[in-house]
């Protein structure tokens, strides 16, 4: 990074005094804000594009312009470029470096804009392309979640409430539960990108410009689908950033909580599932340990993402129309959310087809904790019982399965009769889990055949 001035700034000629250099640097953005590179040059081509239409440039600047943005952009996407922290942030630096490329052309090129509406369109497009990578992401997840459950749908474990068994529920159950938060998830990350595709270009530093530009000609060129219409909320507007960033928290959260997941799974004192070696770790003092360092890391990131959705809210808060320097702190949390974001939606959809069920294991677990109560009462309520009675003799052959050791199932039928009559010998068919998963058989219930018809149903959806 460079500290020489290659041009005078734009804001030398009123102040009597050269910036102090720690305040320079302490002020500049470019270190962090030169990846909008490629959106600024997009921005600026556009810019350049309109002025021409509205006669504003001649058509030999234009394409000089033109022309000069698209050497710089190759010569930084070759590593050739000399960013200099005295131009303070991406556009200074494009701007001078274009001007010393073709000359006095370069300077018409901010005519009739500002770097408030320049940086405001730069994010947004910005955004607009790491949705779609953040989107994909969720979708690649979404197939590895669908095989998964397609492969292990007759597979049964304990469903918990208060992670306490509660009823028993096929794995590819479990699965499509999270697939299901991942299409909101999706659907949110859309609706958002819905609301930010909308141009500030053209509001100028707050109030708009005296030069006739046609800002729909713009938004066509750059892909939004208006031009903003209040110039002051154009460029001091970052919900859009905020919306992102709580949609993020959220998708975040439900991966964090698919982690624990994994990782209490997978603890030896559960052991439903075996995650492959490539997501572990070993120990450097246990030989015998294998951590599930990845979804612990993931777990880890939710709450510094979180971090930088508080944080963006507490940058906005305070700030009166229009824009403000404080701004210039959006872009590291927006940068470091979208790193680890898309870091973790990789990971995860890599980590899943790699998950090996241990049935037996989990089959055992179901059969612990009367997971086939529920099922009892309701063939009770079946027989012509209320169901509050029934809940009370169900209780109680618990109570009498607690103390004597032993799972509904496996008492007999003479000893169920025994907390009531209305029992014959047709409820050991319910009491089975087999019998129990399959007996949810409605749309969104556990039973095999309505998980594989979930998973037809999701698999033409995500298509579409």
């Amino acid at each position: 990074m460079s500290e020489n001035n290659a041009s005078a700034k734009l804001s030398s000629a009123r102040l009597n005094a050269p910036t102090d250099a720690f305040v320079e640097a302490f002020t500049a953005s470019v270190e962090f804000d030169q990846r909008l590179y490629q959106h600024d040059i997009q921005g600026s081509i556009a810019h350049a594009t309109m002025l021409e239409k509205q006669g504003i440039l001649t058509a030999t600047d234009r394409d000089d312009i033109i022309r000069g943005l698209e050497a710089i952009g190759e010569s930084i996407a070759q590593g050739n470029f000399e960013w200099s922290i005295a131009q303070e942030d991406v556009h200074m630096n494009l701007e001078a470096a274009l001007t010393e490329s073709i000359g006095d052309a370069g300077k018409k090129l901010h005519t009739g804009r500002s770097r408030n509406d320049q940086v405001a369109t730069d994010i947004r497009l910005w955004l607009r392309d790491e949705i779609e990578v953040v989107r994909d992401g969720i979708l690649r997840l979404q197939q590895a979640l669908l095989d998964l459950a397609e492969r292990e749908a007759d597979t049964i474990l304990p469903g918990f409430t208060h992670l306490q068994t509660a009823q028993p529920i096929t794995f590819g159950h479990h699965m499509m539960a999270w697939f299901e938060m991942l299409v909101r998830d999706r659907e949110r990350f859309a609706d958002c990108n819905r609301r930010l595709n909308v141009l500030p270009l053209g509001a100028a530093a707050l109030a708009g410009t005296t030069y006739p530009i046609d800002r729909h000609y713009t938004a066509e060129l750059l892909g939004f689908d208006r031009p903003s219409e209040n110039s002051l909320d154009s460029v001091s507007d970052r919900d859009f950033a905020i919306e992102f960033a709580a949609n993020a928290s959220i998708l975040m959260m439900h991966l964090s909580r698919f982690s624990e997941e994994l990782i209490i799974w997978s603890s030896a004192q559960f052991g439903f599932i075996e995650l492959s070696d490539s997501f572990c770790t070993g120990s450097s003092i246990m030989p015998q340990k294998k951590n599930p360092d990845v979804p612990e890391l993931i777990r880890g990131k939710t709450g510094r993402i979180f971090g930088h959705l508080i944080g963006l809210l507490t940058l906005m808060k305070g700030q009166p129309l229009a824009y403000n320097k404080d701004n210039q702190e959006d872009k590291e949390p927006l940068f470091d959310t979208i790193d680890n974001l898309q870091g973790s939606l990789k990971v995860f959809a890599e980590m899943m087809p790699g998950v090996t069920c241990r049935k037996e294991n989990m089959r055992n677990a179901a059969m612990k904790g009367f997971a086939t109560a529920t099922d009892l009462a309701d063939y009770l309520v079946g027989r012509g019982m209320p169901f509050r009675d029934a809940h009370d003799v169900v209780g109680r052959a618990v109570a009498f399965g607690v103390a004597e050791g032993r799972d509904l199932s496996a008492m007999s039928l003479e000893e169920l009769q025994g907390f009531s009559e209305t029992i014959e010998a047709d409820v050991f068919e319910v009491l089975t889990l087999e019998g129990s998963v399959a007996a949810r058989n409605h749309i969104g219930g556990t039973a095999p055949a309505q998980v594989r018809a979930a998973i037809e149903r999701a698999r033409t959806a995500i298509t579409q």
